[in-house]
């Protein structure tokens, strides 16, 4: 029925779905003020949302799984949303990710194995792989984060050179793909 939308209320969520209304409500509901975190909560919110749209934008295209892609997105910094911190988020995020995964009951363990690589994964943006969902959420988080005023600064003082650079080359490439001008890598404050 085409008025049957739930607004992420109720128990008709799809799988997707309730593990992003897991995500929002962490945050909603988490203990860890801003200034205990690295990034604000409202930050968290907003990354997680639209690097969410991002990534089911990149599977679309690439013809990948939309329901896996926006997952493995919008869990990508669940560590960072429970404990505020970016030191080993990937890794220490894809464990978070596993357990959730595997309590809900929803996915199978090659569902879980694929969203948790992408997790585990994101953040190696300078090493490239066979794994068309581990390059999706690397592409889908630096194409999101380029989107936000003046993050260009940020990497250049947080990152090395090498990865700033890796970050400048899928963000072009990313571009690119999706038909808008790579040249316009970051978007700057006017």
């Amino acid at each position: 029925m085409l008025n049957d939308y739930h607004h992420f209320k109720g128990e008709g969520l799809s799988r997707a779905e309730k593990i992003q209304r897991i995500i929002t409500q962490m945050l909603q509901n988490g203990n860890l003020p801003d200034d205990k975190r690295e990034s604000s909560i409202v930050w968290e919110h907003k990354h997680s949302a639209s690097c969410c749209q991002v990534g089911r934008i990149l599977a679309e295209k690439r013809n990948l799984d939309v329901e896996l892609a926006e997952i493995i997105c919008v869990l990508h910094d669940i560590y960072v949303i429970l404990e505020g911190k970016y030191k080993d988020h990937a890794q220490k995020g894809a464990v978070i990710a596993k357990k959730l995964l595997e309590e809900s009951g929803d996915f199978t363990p090659e569902e879980i194995r694929l969203i948790t690589d992408g997790i585990a994964h994101h953040s190696e943006k300078e090493v490239y792989t066979d794994n068309p969902y581990v390059e999706l959420a690397k592409d889908a988080d630096v194409m999101d984060c380029s989107l936000y005023e003046n993050v260009e600064g940020f990497y250049r003082i947080h990152k090395s050179k090498e990865v700033f650079d890796e970050y400048v080359k899928r963000i072009k490439k990313v571009r690119a793909e999706l038909g808008l001008n790579p040249e316009k890598v970051f978007r700057s404050s006017k």
